[in-house]
């Protein structure tokens, strides 16, 4: 009988850490910058955790937000979309600001797509936002997450 009980408990924990798990998280430290004339509000994800997981299984995010991924030293960045349901682009973004490249991404891929030298940001938009905004490789992000590195 206690054998069946203590089953029971760990399957009921596994099924809570896999419904956790299939939440967006939307509890992250925020800040703002800019984009040329444009503001954009971003949710920070700075942890192992919080990037691994990222904007998995949201299903909306508004135009003016993204998600900026914060690592601790410059290396070659490489993101994938697996469990991600929104088409994104990603900005491979230098210390100072500059975008080095960027990458239209499929939602549900989990294709590979890379900086083209060591960054330590990465911004993820809605698909097309810095298409429509007219920013591009070269275009610079302000604000005080770049200014302290310029």
């Amino acid at each position: 009988m206690f054998q069946r009980f203590f089953a029971f408990l760990a399957l009921s924990a596994a099924l809570l850490t896999f419904a956790q798990a299939q939440e967006p998280q939307s509890n992250l430290q925020r800040t703002k910058f800019t984009a040329g004339m444009y503001q954009i509000d971003a949710q920070i994800a700075q942890t192992p955790e919080q990037r691994q997981i990222g904007l998995m299984f949201r299903k909306e995010m508004p135009q003016a937000e993204g998600m900026i991924f914060v690592f601790e030293q410059p290396a070659t960045q490489c993101f994938w979309m697996k469990n991600t349901l929104l088409p994104l682009t990603a900005a491979f973004v230098a210390d100072d600001g500059r975008i080095v490249n960027l990458v239209d991404m499929n939602p549900m891929s989990e294709d590979s797509h890379c900086s083209k030298e060591p960054v330590r940001f990465v911004l993820e938009m809605n698909q097309g936002w810095f298409a429509r905004k007219n920013i591009k490789e070269g275009s610079k992000l302000g604000g005080e997450l770049f200014a302290s590195r310029r």
